[in-house]
């Protein structure tokens, strides 16, 4: 008999602290990483058995302490963050409050406002420090064929005005985009990016 694997919460990818606190997203990207890859980093396996709450979240962290060594700790795992929205702020609180962590990311599809049927930019101040959100398409169609959200076509326009909104919120906003668009997808990608005044990286796709 194979011997049982144990999700991973917390896990270390490069030299930072990444958390894995949901599997739960509303996008069925082309492109997800999930699809093609069983772990990242350190992590044994990021399929979670059952959504964690607060308290199985920071018991995984304890293994890593001190947690304020880390340059920065971020929520990115099997799942879309703001899919577990109430726990991630949580455990962003008690890492600022308890654990003296100065830096918090998260990595987001920029679809939270949608998930909670509410605008969260302003709850994110003086907790998260940077998003990064994952454009990843120049117009609305694209990205309903891309990353088919469960909100539909909707779902690019709620993108562009989180953004916006967090821009007045968190210190650090970045958009994304996945490199295997054409090379006119991508310029109109750069172009959306330069006219909300962000910066926009360019992720790899594996």
């Amino acid at each position: 008999m194979a011997a049982t694997i144990t999700p991973s919460i917390a896990y270390r990818y490069k030299d930072a602290l990444y958390l894995n606190i949901t599997n739960q997203c509303p996008c069925d990207c082309t492109f997800c990483l999930r699809d093609t890859l069983p772990s990242i980093g350190d992590a044994d396996n990021l399929w979670l058995d059952c959504e964690p709450g607060f308290d199985q979240i920071i018991a995984s962290l304890k293994k890593y302490e001190p947690l304020d060594a880390y340059p920065e700790i971020v929520f990115c795992g099997f799942g879309e963050p703001f899919s577990s929205y109430e726990t991630m702020m949580d455990v962003a609180r008690w890492l600022k409050e308890s654990a003296g962590v100065k830096h918090i990311r998260v990595n987001t599809n920029g679809l939270g406002d949608l998930i909670e049927g509410r605008s969260l930019a302003p709850e994110l101040a003086g907790v998260i420090d940077e998003l990064s959100i994952s454009l990843n398409a120049p117009d609305a169609a694209t990205y309903d064929s891309l990353c088919h959200p469960e909100f539909g076509m909707s779902a690019f326009d709620a993108i562009c005005t989180f953004a916006r909104s967090a821009k007045d919120y968190v210190p650090t906003v970045t958009l994304s985009v996945v490199d295997f668009l054409s090379s006119e997808d991508m310029q109109k990608c750069k172009d959306i990016a330069q006219a909300l005044e962000f910066p926009l990286k360019v992720r790899h796709f594996a």
